[in-house]
């Protein structure tokens, strides 16, 4: 398991190499990506489930 410690190490780490500036558009981006994963999920999950019912 990460511990407090190692967290704040790694934050620390990732704000230098990428600087303050561009963090929340990289949080930004990843967000949207996870949500266009999970609707892609949805969707082909709802396919299945018309298919099966045909």
């Amino acid at each position: 398991m990460i511990g407090p410690i190692e967290l704040i190490l790694i934050l620390a780490l990732v704000l230098l190499l990428f600087g303050a500036t561009r963090i929340p558009k990289i949080a930004r981006s990843l967000g949207i990506g996870v949500k266009e994963f999970k609707k892609g999920l949805k969707d082909k999950d709802e396919e299945n489930k018309k298919e099966t019912d045909k």
